[in-house]
Formats: structure tokens, sequence, C-alpha cells
């Protein structure tokens, strides 16, 4: 469905200042900036409304989510369309091969893209609240997990470099192999615990019999994967580190 703007307004997000152009009727081409403040913001888009009065105006702004975003859904008078990066940056390329990125040449562009291509773009549609704090805790949901799959990893390599035992012994993802490791964090501190300290400990982290009685006919007869102090050191360090993150994470 087309439909009819008073005028297409690009933003070039940022922390601080955002770089804007406008293009109003006849084509006219704006352009300024505009402080990432509540009441900048407010301000601006209050002026634009007074000077395009019960008019729509199409936004194009990198950017789905975020500070800015989120500012401008709460005005009934934009349409916001925003722009996928990946796209951006290749429509950059075609006209500055360089790549070399400047926030006004960037909100120019992005004007552009919205004025000559509105078909490749689309309207975010007003949700619920209820729908936009779902979709949210659905994302926050997300990025823990990527969080904690990318944690997951990075400990499993590491042990595989000097600790392999304890990923035979207990899975990367189980809270107990945080626990082993923070109080044995090597197999020769491992090895040097009392077996009827190291059962009792198990027993309490419901670990099973088998697994236990497993661990226990292993232990004696494990050899360290390798004698490198540094690369010990290194690997070791790591590790209590990934687990220090994981536990401020939990607080």
């Amino acid at each position: 469905m087309h439909i009819e703007y008073a005028a297409r307004l690009a933003i070039d997000w940022a922390d601080q200042k955002h770089a804007w152009a406008l293009e109003a009727e006849g084509g006219r081409v704006e352009q300024g900036q505009l402080e990432h403040t509540p009441e900048a913001v407010d301000q601006f888009f209050a002026g634009l409304a007074a000077r395009f009065p019960a008019s729509k105006i199409a936004v194009a702004l990198e950017q789905k989510r975020g500070p800015l975003f989120y500012m401008l859904t709460k005005y009934a008078h934009l349409d916001l369309y925003p722009v996928h990066p990946a796209s951006l940056h290749c429509y950059r390329q075609t006209f500055y091969p360089s790549g070399a990125k400047s926030d006004p040449q960037d909100a120019a562009l992005l004007l552009e893209f919205v004025s000559k291509h509105p078909e490749r773009l689309r309207v975010v549609v007003a949700d619920t609240e209820q729908a936009r704090l779902l979709a949210l805790l659905v994302e926050e949901r997300r990025e823990v997990v990527d969080q904690r799959t990318g944690a997951s990893n990075q400990l499993t390599a590491q042990l595989k470099l000097y600790f392999p035992q304890a990923l035979a012994w207990f899975d990367a993802d189980q809270p107990v192999l945080a626990e082993v490791l923070q109080k044995w964090p090597t197999l020769e501190k491992l090895q040097r615990a009392r077996t009827v300290t190291l059962q009792e400990f198990l027993r309490s982290r419901s670990v099973p019999e088998g697994k236990r009685q497993r661990l226990r006919q292993e232990l004696a007869a494990a050899v360290p994967a390798l004698s490198d102090a540094a690369v010990l050191e290194y690997a070791q360090g790591q590790v209590q580190h990934l687990l220090r993150r994981a536990c401020l994470r939990l607080r």
C-alpha cells in the first residue's frame, strides 16, 4: 500500500548526537544534528508536527530496537522504517567503494534509500504493551541462552587443554562441575583430595552413585594432560575467570 507522506526523515543514530536529513515537498533536502536527550528529541519532533500538521512523516533509522527507536514510538505522526545495517552498508559501498563512514553522509543515504526504494522497507506497526514486553523478554532470554552457550563452549575448550578428564566425569553445563573446579581447579588438586571428603561433596550435590564410583576408580589412574606450567597457568586462569563471570550473572 502506497502512503503519501508530508516529509521523509532519515536519522543516523549515535550515542550523543544524531545526524539527520529531511526531504519535504518539492524535494529540497535539509540536514542537521539532533542531541540525544528526551528534551531535544521532543522539541525536534514537536516542531515537525507543527510544520506538517495532521500529516504523517516517514522516518528511516538504522535501528529496530534501542533508545532512539523507543523514544520515537510515542509520536503518532511518525511511521518508523528500520533499515538493516547490512542493507545500508551495501548501499554505501555502491556510491562510496571505500566504505568510509560519515554520519551526515549516512543520514543522506538513508534518506535516499527510503525515498527511492520504499518497497524494500516495512513500516513498524505499533504492538500492544503486552506484545512489546513479551518480545523484549523473548529477546533477553535468547541473549542469555547465547551467552550461556558461549561460556560453556569456552569452558570446554580450556578444560580440553589441561583437564579433559573433568569433561568425562561431568557435563560442561552442570553446576556441580563449576563447584568442583572452584574447589579443586586441577587434576592434581582433585587427586590430593581425601576420598571421603570428595565422595561426601558429590553426594551432597546429588551426583549419582554410579558416577561417584566411576570417578573414584578413574581418579587414581588419571594422568595430567600437559606439563607446560605456562599453558597450565593460563588455561586454569581462564577457567576461573569464566566461573567468576558466571557467578556474577547469577547474583
